[in-house]
Order: structure tokens, then C-alpha cells, then sequence
């Protein structure tokens, strides 16, 4: 059955971004190889200038973020939800709500509406009080507004469940098996294979990467540690100037290059993950798709996914202490081999991708009954 569907919610494709625009990128071209006719919108800053990507017809809309900040996404999403009345959709899948949800009652009618639900958003420690209430009154606009609800973890699917009393389709992220990695990647950054840490993320509180590199900045180690994220904003600036005196650490910045990325984790001694809210988290599926040995942020969305396949911290000292023991080219090769196992079981695209060919087709026989 062929179906026309929007995906709306991301700063569009291919992925220049993070989680959110993957999703989209994959899932785009996936659904579309099944038959379907897609569109994803992307904002008019997007690099990306066609008005295709492989089969997948791309709409550019007007992304007032570059102007007036975050208070932008809100004039974006409006902008996509606009464009999509004209265009008789069958479904519209919406990745996260926290820019979209208020334009609810603006949602395309005769469209099926499935929404992404993100981690919850309100728990993170970027936000103050307000904008945390303002982030729970989305998440509740998103659930009224929808039709269908999908969670990518299982604590997040548990946590909607029993607050709105609803059933939420699981479906998590996929990531790609690499096995090419090449040492020749790292002379760039100055490295050698298994004589390096490293941690990848947003520059954000919630990520816990301050922790970690005070764990570091503190042990006695000589093995460099390599940071990869964006440093333009506030925190990142900060991070930079407070650990610029340590010259094992580098900031890398921004790395979109798939291969460059998987060689950096396959190498490392030991990856750090301090996500600590959220669902199932990309990077850290494609970390345990490179094989990299994980050291995570103990928490409920974490242990979800890596169980007992990994070293856990809850403080610097932790972190400080896994840098002076683990040796991550000699130790705890079940643990890698484990997470890989569940890449190819549970964590691959193809079987995302058919997941979520299945529930939207169910919802549009349901609704066309």
C-alpha cells in the first residue's frame, strides 16, 4: 500500500545535525525504497539546496532560529505544519513536540498524525523552572493532538504509558555496523590506537561531559582525550576555556564524516557516554556499533540498552577511576561483543525502517476502515 507521508519536526537531510535528522535521513529513504511517497521538510539554512535527496522529495521552510534563537523552531515548525495542509498528506510523523505540539489545532485534519516522543524533555538541566513547565504542557498538547505515539526506549514508553493511560508503540534507533576502520584516520588528531579517550555529544549540561573531564583533568594518566561536539555555545565556550590548560584534551568540534567517527571509537581505550536524559541515544548505538568499549552514565535509559555491557559512573571520581584501570585494548571483549549483538537483533535500520512501514500502515487501515 502506498502512502504519502511528511516527516516534520527536524533541521532536515541528510544529517547534518544529530539523532532526530539520522532518523529521518534513514527512515526517508527507506519507507520511500517500500513505495511510499515521502517528503521530508528542512529548515531553508539547511546545506543541503535540493529539492531531492536519493527518491525523497525535500521542502525547504523559512527557519527563523538563525535570527531570534530557540523562540525560531517554533516559527519553523508553524512554517512546515503550514505547507503541509496544502498538501493532502496521508500521515504526518512528527519527530519530538516541544516546537510543534502548540500547533496542534493547525494539524492537517484528514492526516493521520504520529508523533515521535523524544526523551522527556522537561527533565533537563539546561532549562529553568518555566520553560521545564512550558516543555510538560507540550508533551500533554502532543499526546491530545496525535493519534499515534511512539517512544524509542522502553523507560520512556513506561513513563507515558501510566501518565496518560494510553498505549505508545516502542520503537527504537538503528545504527550501521562498521568493520573498515582505518588507525590512518586518527594522524589527524594526533592519536594512536587505544592510547586515547573519548566522549562525543551536544555541548550540554545533561550530558555530563564536564564530569567526565574533571575525572579525567584529576588522574595521572598520559593517554590524550578527544571531545567531539559543537563548542560554539555557551557551555561548550566554557568547557574549552576551563580545561584549556590540559593539553592532553581536545576539542575536535563538529564531525560528520561516518568513517572518520567510527574509526575515533573503534581506537579509543574506552568511549564515555554521560547522557543522562532521553531515550535510546544515537551515538551511543553507533558507539557500540564500532565496537568501542562503553563507560555510561548510570541511569535508567542507559542500562535499558547496555545492561551489563558496560562500565558505569555517577560522579568525576568514577570517571576518574575508570580512566586509571580499564584498559580497553586487552579487557572486556564480551562486553563489546554483546553490544554488537544487539545492533544486529534489535538496534539495525532495516528492521527500524520496517517497523515503522508496519504501525504506519496499520494506522492507515485502521483509519480508513
Amino acid at each position: 500500500m502506498r502512502m504519502k507521508i511528511a516527516i516534520i519536526g527536524t533541521r532536515g537531510i541528510p544529517n547534518r545535525y544529530g539523532g532526530f535528522e539520522q532518523l529521518a535521513e534513514k527512515l526517508s529513504v527507506g519507507l520511500s525504497k517500500k513505495g511510499h511517497a515521502i517528503t521530508v521538510y528542512n529548515s531553508h539554512k539547511h546545506p543541503y539546496h535540493a529539492k531531492k535527496f536519493m527518491d525523497v522529495d525535500i521542502v525547504h521552510c523559512f527557519d527563523a532560529e538563525y535570527r531570534i534563537g530557540t523562540a525560531g523552531q517554533f516559527v519553523y515548525d508553524l512554517n512546515c505544519i503550514r505547507d503541509a495542509r496544502k498538501r493532502k498528506f496521508d500521515l504526518l510523523l512528527f519527530l519530538g513536540y516541544t516546537s510543534s505540539s502548540v500547533w496542534g489545532r493547525l494539524f492537517p485534519n484528514k492526516a493521520i498524525i504520529i508523533s515521535n516522543m523524544d526523551g522527556l524533555e522537561w527533565k533537563r538541566s539546561k532549562y529553568r523552572k518555566p520553560t521545564q513547565q512550558f516543555l510538560k504542557y507540550a508533551e500533554r498538547l502532543a499526546v491530545k493532538y496525535s493519534d499515534h505515539l511512539i517512544a524509542d526506549s522502553v523507560v520512556i514508553r513506561s513513563y507515558l504509558e501510566e501518565k496518560y493511560e494510553k498505549e505508545i508503540e516502542f520503537i527504537a534507533y538503528g545504527a550501521e555496523i562498521f568493520t573498515s576502520e582505518d588507525e590512518g584516520h586518527l594522524v589527524a588528531f594526533d592519536l594512536s590506537k587505544h592510547n586515547y579517550f573519548m566522549l562525543m555529544a551536544r555541548m550540554e549540561p545533561e550530558n555530563n561531559i564536564e564530569m567526565i573531564l574533571d575525572g579525567f583533568s584529576e588522574s595521572n594518566t598520559d593517554k590524550k582525550f578527544i571531545v567531539v561536539g559543537n563548542t560554539g555555545n555557551s557551555f561548550g565556550k566554557r568547557m574549552v576555556s576551563k580545561f584549556s590548560g590540559d593539553k592532553r584534551i581536545l576539542f575536535a568540534g563538529p564531525l560528520y564524516d561516518n568513517m572518520i567517527l567510527h574509526s575515533l571509537k573503534a581506537f579509543c581505550s574506552l568511549y564515555f557516554h554521560g547522557h543522562s536524559t532521553g531515550g535510546t541515544n544515537p551515538s551511543l548505538l553507533e558507539a557500540m556499533a564500532s565496537r568501542a568499549l562503553i563507560a555510561a552514565h548510570d541511569n535508567e535509559f542507559n542500562r535499558a540498552v547496555l545492561q551489563d555491557d558496560a562500565f558505569y559512573f555517577l560522579s568525576a571520581k568514577d570517571a576518574g577511576g575508570l580512566i586509571a584501570s580499564v584498559d580497553g585494548e586487552t579487557s572486556s571483549n564480551k562486553k563489546i561483543e554483546n553490544n554488537l549483538r544487539k545492533i544486529k537483533e534489535q538496534y539495525n535500520w532495516p528492521m527500524i525502517i520496517e517497523q515503522y512501514d508496519e504501525l504506519m500502515t496499520r494506522c492507515y487501515n485502521r483509519a480508513n476502515q
